[in-house]
């Protein structure tokens, strides 16, 4: 995968002929640095990861055709379809109009044993120390300021930097500032201007206007947050000089950036026709500032007077057009000191960079000096300073004029009402044009519904059982009048009220009185008790921050008490849960943070809430599950059977897990044509603990599972549901539904979080309501955080649902330390109907003919039939037709996933358990014996995750397999997995990159099959090793993995010689490991 830069450059000539700069992409790939490459030490060299210009332009139109980025290259800047192959030749920045041009950066390099430079990748990781900055030359394109917006504003934003990995951090740093531009042309935030230049030339421009303290503000966290790389761009010089310049401020490129976008936007959206005839030089000056050419067409002396006349205009504001302010006038209101009425403007200057700055203008009167030395700080011209902000603001605010007629300016005196007036639409004003403001705590729109006529609540939970508890249970609660943190009672209320003002003082603080505030609170007192209401969900709301009014006043502030406490507490992370340790008769041990898992879902199991247990895979979520049935089990509250639906090729694991930890839980799978309906499944499960079944069987089933009484209903891969108008997604509601407040539980190990539609759905089945209907949530959470990457709907949310996600990953530090390096496990998967008849033929065709033979040819038929059972548990299409194997390969991507999707149960989990080691960003090789199913695997998993995938088989060349090995190893944004055939790939490489192994199909014989493991476990592996070892329940693979285990002391010498020893066997053996047990088969899904 490659990565897209792109910074904004500011050219040499500003000139009306030349562009003033532009917007450079060039792309970043991944490709080994061979000997010799970068030998002149000297000289700038290209960039050796650096795309050329052929391949960018072929990867953008690739982005733009797949939907991936809504933007196609302009005409101009079309390619040819030969990739160019002088990247390392062409070192000179280009002089000519082509929109392809060679620019100089400067990167993180390191130097390599023989001391030749080597960039740093982008995307990869390195020690800071062995760093420095190195010039490159690299090759790109310059997209004009008009061509630059709309690229810019094409590019998709998010919060998370995974949902568009193909884009570098600066050019996602560009596209915000884009945005703001399109802010600034919204709000009109610009001024005409001239530029006088070198040559005699005079230029009518646009410039932005950043007046107002937002803006300012902006201005200087864009400059905070500026990417290096956006600074480090070289200036024009023979590639002979190996040099750096210090990197660029970034203020200046910023201005300069919204400049050219601001000027060539609003030329685009003016007619210079439409202009009223008017005298020179001012008619040609607005002509130029319409028309596309900039150039002001008038004599030198008119040009001279104009110059005058806009430099008299924009002096007001002249310190918002290029240079910083340091200190700009403030006002700040003080409230009047009894037994006075009267209201006080204070007048003085603010720092800029410290609102709690400032200095009285009577002490700036009181020294009449150039330069005023103040707590450390240095004013320059104070009183010019001050009395500029002073005109500026009397022309906002005409109600000053009469305070400034004097010869020192201090103050203005303001009645209540001017007060009130001046809070509420002239101190917005006075910011939006760069003046500060002061007002008091409570008046301050800071502090939100704070400081509003409110109500004080104090809640506890009801007087039962903690069990009966749920997110609509009401508590009792009791609340107080508060306006500004002041409690009131109904009669202080009233005087408040009588007193017929909008600002009112109480016990010291003055606050804001709103009439709606004031009508809710007298509609509040005349409402009865047991009309007002707040539940369990109110509660939890208010104590992550969230907003809540009770009969339309705002609660301003909330406390619980007693067990309530506790469980608002423990929800918001304030009090570590206790754990659970290993139940009675659970067969097995808990490490700590399974133990805390554990003790989680028990807690909210107590409360009624739904829980989505999210732990990284292979941490263990289905032992803590059936530990935590279990411990019900033990405390006697397991009444009725739990329903466990899951994807039809894990319900052998299930039952398995269950079996082997949990022998106490009776089980029942659901599963199968032959499984009981109606009245007679109702009597199947009556005296069962869990009952396991199926995503399309809960559809298929839901009507008889609707009339059982479960006492919880557990998701395993609850993304399942993660469309929640799939059949599936409703089914398992309405069985829930259905019955009286069973506990609720997701298991995922996808990162739900970053997948909105997929959070709101899980979640609204584990507390269903609690983030609200669909497209409310669309409209308050998926849009703009999605679409428009607001960081603050983002911490909402996070706040709002982390009371009821568990998510442990394995970099956790408490977790590392409690994992093996390494954990084996088996994965044990279904046939699906067309495996097991095919499985089946193939067996009884075959015993027959062993039957009828002996010796060396009744061993080779044994061996035969041994390699065609274990293709068809990868998939039937390895035997039952060469031509699909052929359509599979060489049709599109959609007709592979068709053509191989719904037939293996093998190839079902795969697929799952790749997705989540992709959503981790973890890395895979995938073994199989078989390079023909290797061949068809790789098209099939590139099409259903549409990221490259990588086969390395024995017919690889040597050359591409050293160039697999090394994307694999090496590149940041390689490929994650890999697909080996075991011959080619179980020994003499090197792939600790990756942290999970999976051994598709089994070769029988550990030594062979730990020695493809080791591939990864061996020296140099950083990280926790998980080995995934597939197994067809029901099939000879099962029994031989069940014999190898119950023997694991002498497996490899029973098996040591690979399936040789199978031959040894007689007919009745044989046939006892072939037969197929029939309750293994999958149940075939629907759409």
């Amino acid at each position: 995968m490659a990565i897209l830069h792109g910074s904004w450059l500011q050219n040499p000539s500003t000139a009306a002929t030349d562009r003033g700069g532009d917007l450079f992409l060039w792309g970043e790939t991944w490709r080994r640095v061979d000997e010799g490459d970068n030998d002149e030490a000297t000289t700038i060299a290209p960039h050796p990861l650096a795309m050329t210009a052929d391949e960018l332009s072929a990867w953008l139109d690739e982005l733009h055709q797949g939907d991936r980025l809504h933007w196609s290259l302009p005409k101009a800047a079309k390619r040819g379809r030969n990739t160019a192959k002088t990247a390392k030749t062409a070192k000179n920045p280009k002089t000519n109009d082509s929109p392809w041009q060679w620019r100089a950066i400067a990167l993180p390099s390191h130097y390599d044993d023989h001391g030749r430079p080597i960039p740093l990748h982008s995307a990869a990781d390195a020690d800071n120390d062995t760093l420095v900055l190195h010039p490159w030359f690299v090759e790109g394109l310059c997209l004009n300021p008009t061509e630059a917006m709309q690229f810019l504003s094409a590019l998709p934003l998010g919060t998370v930097a995974t949902d568009n990995p193909f884009l570098g951090p600066d050019l996602r740093f560009w596209s915000h500032v884009a945005r703001w531009a399109w802010d600034l042309l919204a709000r009109c935030k610009f001024l005409p201007g001239l530029d006088r230049q070198l040559e005699g030339k005079a230029i009518a421009q646009w410039l932005p206007l950043l007046d107002s303290n937002r803006d300012r503000d902006r201005l200087n966290h864009f400059a905070r947050q500026m990417p290096l790389a956006c600074r480090t761009y070289q200036g024009h010089r023979p590639d002979s000089v190996l040099a750096v310049d210090f990197p660029q401020d970034p203020r200046p490129l910023l201005r300069h950036c919204l400049q050219q976008i601001l000027d060539r936007q609003i030329r685009q959206g003016s007619d210079p026709a439409t202009l009223p005839p008017l005298a020179a030089p001012v008619g040609e000056w607005l002509h130029a500032l319409c028309d596309s050419a900039p150039t002001v067409a008038a004599e030198p002396d008119a040009i001279q007077q104009l110059e005058r006349v806009l430099e008299t205009w924009t002096a007001p504001v002249k310190h918002h057009l290029g240079t910083e302010q340091e200190f700009r006038a403030c006002f700040t209101l003080e409230p009047p000191t009894p037994p006075a009425k009267t209201w006080q403007l204070k007048y003085g200057l603010q720092a800029a960079d410290e609102p709690e700055w400032t200095v009285d203008a009577s002490a700036i009167w009181d020294r009449p000096v150039e330069q005023l030395i103040e707590d450390g700080r240095a004013i320059v011209h104070p009183q010019e300073t001050l009395l500029a902000g002073l005109g500026l603001a009397c022309r906002l605010y005409p109600h000053l004029e009469p305070s400034l007629d004097g010869p020192r300016p201090e103050f203005c005196s303001l009645s209540a009402i001017e007060a009130y007036q001046f809070i509420k639409s002239v101190a917005w004003r006075l910011q939006e044009n760069g003046l500060g403001v002061i007002l008091p705590p409570n008046l301050s729109h800071e502090n939100g519904w704070a400081s509003r006529l409110g109500l004080a609540v104090r809640a506890e939970k009801p007087k039962t059982k903690m069990g009966s508890l749920g997110l609509q249970s009401l508590l009792n609660f009791k609340w107080e009048l508060t306006i500004g943190g002041q409690r009131v009672s109904k009669a202080e209320f009233e005087k408040l009220v009588a007193l017929d003002s909008p600002l009112v003082e109480i016990n010291g603080e003055w606050v804001e009185l709103r009439d709606r505030d004031i009508r809710a609170a007298q509609t509040f007192f005349k409402a009865r008790k047991d009309k007002l209401s707040l539940s369990l969900e109110d509660a939890l709301r208010l104590s992550t921050g969230d907003t809540q009014t009770i009969e339309q006043l705002p609660v301003v502030n909330f406390e619980s008490s007693g067990q309530l406490e506790e469980l608002l507490n423990t929800l918001t992370d304030n009090r570590t849960l206790e754990e659970i340790d290993a139940p009675d008769n659970f067969k097995g041990q808990l490490r700590p943070y399974q133990a805390r898992g554990v003790g989680w879902l028990r807690f909210l199991q107590q409360w009624g809430l739904g829980a989505c247990l999210a732990d990284d895979m292979g941490l263990g979520k289905t032992i803590e599950t059936i530990a935590f049935l279990q411990y019900l089990k033990q405390e006697g509250e397991l009444e009725h059977p739990v329903l466990l639906v899951c994807p039809t090729s894990v319900l052998g694991n299930w039952e398995r897990e269950v079996k082997r930890f949990a022998p106490d839980l009776s089980t029942y799978v659901h599963h199968g044509d032959k499984r009981p309906k109606g009245k007679n499944l109702a009597k199947t499960v009556k005296n069962c603990d869990i009952v396991i079944t199926s995503y399309p069987l809960v559809y298929r089933d839901e009507k008889d599972l609707k009339a059982i009484a479960w006492q919880g209903v557990i998701l395993d891969e609850a993304q399942n549901i993660k469309n929640p108008d799939a059949k599936q997604s409703k089914a398992v509601r309405e069985i829930a539904e259905a019955s009286t407040q069973p506990f609720r539980v997701g298991l995922t190990g996808t990162p739900v979080e970053n997948r909105l539609q997929e959070l709101w759905s899980i979640m609204d089945f584990l507390n269903p309501g609690y983030l609200g209907a669909k497209a409310f949530f669309q409209r308050r959470f998926a849009i703009p955080i999605e679409k428009y990457g607001d960081t603050d709907s983002l911490q909402t949310l996070r706040s709002l649902v982390r009371p009821f996600i568990l998510r442990r990953l394995k970099t956790d530090k408490e977790i590392i330390q409690d994992l093996p390096e390494k954990q084996e496990m088996p994965v044990f998967c279904g046939l699906s109907t067309q495996q097991a008849k095919l499985y089946q033929k193939i067996v009884d065709e075959s015993l027959a003919e062993i039957e009828a033979s002996d010796g060396i040819q009744r061993r080779g038929i044994i061996l035969a039939l041994l390699v065609k059972l274990k293709q068809v548990c990868n998939h039937p299409v390895l035997i039952d037709g060469k031509g699909k194997k052929g359509k599979a390969k060489n049709n599109k991507s959609q007709e592979i996933v068709e053509e191989l999707g719904q037939s293996s149960g093998k190839l079902k989990r795969l697929e799952e358990m790749v997705d989540e080691v992709l959503s981790e960003g973890d890395r895979a090789l995938i073994f199989t014996q078989f390079a023909e199913w290797g061949k068809l695997l790789q098209p099939y998993l590139q099409a259903k995750f549409n990221r490259e995938i990588l086969f390395l088989y024995g017919s690889t060349r040597k050359q591409q397999r050293e160039e697999m090995v090394d994307r694999f190893q090496h590149d940041p944004q390689g490929p994650p997995i890999m697909i080996l055939s075991l011959k080619a790939g179980g020994v003499g490489l090197n792939l600790t990159r990756a942290n999970h192994v999976f051994h598709f199909d089994r070769w029988w014989n550990p030594a062979v099959e730990n020695q493809a493991t080791d591939r990864v476990f061996r020296i140099g592996q950083k990280r926790n090793v998980q080995v995934h070892k597939f197994v067809c329940s029901g099939t000879l693979e099962e029994k031989i993995h069940d014999l190898i285990e119950s023997k694991k002391a002498l497996a490899e010498q029973v098996v040591g010689a690979g399936e040789q020893w199978l031959t040894e066997l007689d007919t009745d053996g044989l046939r006892n490991l072939l037969v197929l047990d029939r309750n293994a088969v999958m149940e075939e899904e629907e759409g």
